[in-house]
């Protein structure tokens, strides 16, 4: 008989959590109505395609994590989400990318909001007029370079509002960031002024007239050094 462990091992993983959460996710939900899916998850070639199409997607509205209740406190954010941390080791040994830089940097862009997206804007103050760009999820990445992202180094069912697609594509950008121009991985004042201005505007010097902008960098380079000093004094324990 299928076991549907392994499928909910591979789905905690995916969605950051742990087993426990996302059986609590999956509550009501018979194991009879996951056996196909497990089924098919146990062949290695249809592992990522079975659990991505048969499953049905309200199952996996349940796996989207809220914000962690300390988001100032790396320690905290890792103990409160265990998957989250394995997630920063992930990326770390992927694109030797320091956790505490790149967490910095996604709790300046979405507050660690799965769903958090740009501001709508309004004609004439009440007509629903879009939004200030595309940018969407835990990493706010904008389509053009998500698929950039997929092409490269994601895959078909990478997905923005997923904390680890979105820690994996920021780990992918900064990684590219060094390579074209130069900025260390661990320098998260350049890295998130290339992240936000792109590589061409940051080469030609754009921030240069945004303020706000330095500001808004200066604090991601303080929170990155405070994380960075938080996950040494607990990185062994966790």
């Amino acid at each position: 008989m299928t076991t549907i462990s392994p499928l909910l091992e591979w789905l905690a993983d995916r969605y950051g959590l742990t087993t426990d959460a996302v059986r609590r996710s999956l509550h009501g939900v018979t194991a009879s109505s996951l056996r196909p899916a497990a089924t098919a998850f146990s062949s290695a070639a249809w592992r990522r395609p079975a659990a991505a199409l048969l499953l049905p997607l309200f199952l996996l509205a349940g796996c989207a994590t809220t914000p962690p209740s300390s988001p100032e406190n790396l320690c905290q954010i890792f103990r409160e989400k265990p998957g989250w941390h394995k997630q920063a080791l992930k990326m770390r040994k992927k694109w030797n990318v320091p956790p505490q830089v790149a967490m910095a940097m996604m709790y300046q862009e979405s507050s660690f909001r799965h769903d958090a997206q740009p501001p709508r804007r309004f004609l004439l103050g009440f007509i629903p007029w879009g939004r200030a760009s595309s940018a969407y999820g835990y990493a706010q990445a904008k389509d053009e370079t998500w698929a950039d992202y997929k092409r490269e180094a994601g895959g078909m069912f990478s997905s923005r509002d997923n904390f680890g697609d979105a820690l994996d594509f920021m780990g992918w950008y900064m990684d590219k960031t060094q390579r074209v121009n130069g900025t260390s991985k661990w320098d998260a004042y350049g890295q998130y002024l290339n992240y936000h201005e792109g590589w061409g505007g940051y080469r030609n010097g754009s921030y240069k007239k945004k303020a706000w902008l330095m500001r808004t960098a200066s604090t991601v380079q303080s929170r990155a050094e405070r994380f960075g000093a938080q996950y040494r004094s607990c990185e062994k324990s966790l």
